[in-house]
């Protein structure tokens, strides 16, 4: 491939990263030829101005290829820049929602350190199980929580930091449109780091549709909910306490288990088994199955994919279905704490929805909201270490934190107690 035709492909990716294709049916391609772009953004930028100079000393000098890389160029700068800005943008979220002091309810104020760009992990984005070994992270693979073979399987993850104990529980729940995906895709960066502070993570497989159709899949969250609460002692984790998180399907799965604990009809065979979660972290999540949000990216959805593939009825005939498996629709008083976070340039879900859910949430819900609404930030931006996933992971870190230790001090009064590493 040619100088020129090199730089029209990166010029064309850059652009599309930085303002999308719009439109529902456009959304796929988009967020497949803006996401590597923009969280790679650094990398990319290297390539390009490597590709420049060697072709500017090179025998033949094509102006046109030279400005397109130019562009691109400038293009990535804003991206990189971007990017960085997240770290802004979630700590103005945190103190928005907990309050200015939030920090001193930390185990540490966060250092300089902790709010700057990790450029030597950002630099390796795809060495970061390597990193986690490292930092002594241990991952026990393939526990049955279910009957339903390698759909039923769970992993647990600890490291030299995790109390006999006592440890807060994180439970991730992986994305993939209700159809594929595994529990070892997702969620990666942010379980290695909190098991690396101490907690313990369990990540989950669920059944698949088609086939296996709706409800299958929160049925699957629930029943692991009530694993955790079951056998977690065995690895160090409290059985009463269960940070649930995820992203795309996996975010709305959290947030259905979050607003609807113990609820018999999501749980058969175990009606009695207490699926409550003490606060979730839901990532670009789906919060609008049914199509009452007035976003018509969020009746297309309905229409195209999940009336079809996901529960195989008619949305018509069905109504209440989609409106009970809608986290949207499900909002209460007694909701846990929520951290919701969403990309300002995703494709694949609007985040109208995720407005939609925190308005809600805010209106109704006893207790704390925090959403975070990340400048430029396309759909699974967190799947691998970049420059705006370090951020969120820390942020994320930071607001468990809090959690936890706000939780402890409800539940345990005056008592002392022990923080997590």
């Amino acid at each position: 491939m040619g100088f020129v035709r090199r730089q029209v492909i990166t010029a064309a990716l850059t652009a599309n990263a930085i303002r999308p294709l719009p439109g529902f049916r456009t959304g796929i391609p988009a967020f497949f030829a803006g996401w590597l772009t923009g969280e790679l953004a650094p990398h990319v930028l290297g390539l390009t101005a490597a590709d420049a100079v060697a072709h500017a000393f090179g025998r033949r000098r094509d102006v046109r290829g030279l400005a397109l890389a130019g562009l691109s160029a400038a293009g990535l700068v804003h991206l990189i820049a971007q990017s960085r800005r997240a770290v802004d943008t979630a700590e103005d979220a945190l103190v928005e929602g907990l309050g200015v002091d939030y920090v001193s309810q930390l185990d540490a104020k966060p250092s300089p350190a902790d709010l700057a760009t990790p450029w030597r992990q950002v630099a390796t984005p795809f060495a970061f199980r390597s990193s986690a070994r490292r930092a002594g992270v241990r991952v026990r693979r393939d526990i049955p929580f279910s009957p339903y073979g390698a759909r039923g399987l769970l992993d647990v993850y600890t490291s030299e930091n995790t109390p006999a104990a006592g440890a807060p529980v994180l439970l991730q729940v992986h994305g993939g449109g209700w159809t594929i995906g595994r529990k070892d895709q997702q969620g990666l960066p942010l379980m290695q780091h909190m098991a690396a502070r101490g907690w313990v993570c369990v990540a989950i497989n669920y059944r698949l549709a088609p086939r296996d159709p709706w409800p299958a899949q929160i049925v699957d969250v629930k029943s692991a909910i009530a694993w955790i609460r079951e056998n977690i002692e065995a690895y160090g984790g409290d059985p009463d306490y269960i940070a649930i998180t995820g992203g795309s399907a996996g975010g709305h799965l959290s947030s259905l288990a979050a607003v609807t604990p113990n609820d018999p009809e999501l749980q058969p065979g175990f009606e009695s088994a207490d699926t409550s979660v003490q606060v979730a972290v839901p990532y670009y999540g789906v919060y609008d199955l049914a199509g009452v949000s007035g976003l018509r990216s969020a009746e297309l959805l309905r229409d195209t994919f999940l009336a079809p593939w996901v529960f195989k009825k008619d949305p018509v005939a069905a109504r209440e279905e989609f409106e009970k498996a809608s986290p949207l629709l499900r909002v209460n008083a007694d909701a846990p704490d929520f951290f919701i976070i969403h990309g300002s340039q995703d494709t694949l879900v609007d985040p109208g929805q995720a407005r939609a859910f925190v308005k809600a949430l805010r209106a109704t819900s006893k207790r704390t909201v925090v959403y975070a609404e990340l400048p430029g930030a396309q759909h699974a931006f967190d799947i691998f270490p970049s420059i705006r996933s370090a951020h969120l992971v820390r942020a994320t870190e930071r607001f468990l934190n809090w959690h936890w230790n706000t939780w402890r001090r409800e539940h345990a009064g005056a008592a002392e107690v022990v923080p997590a590493q």
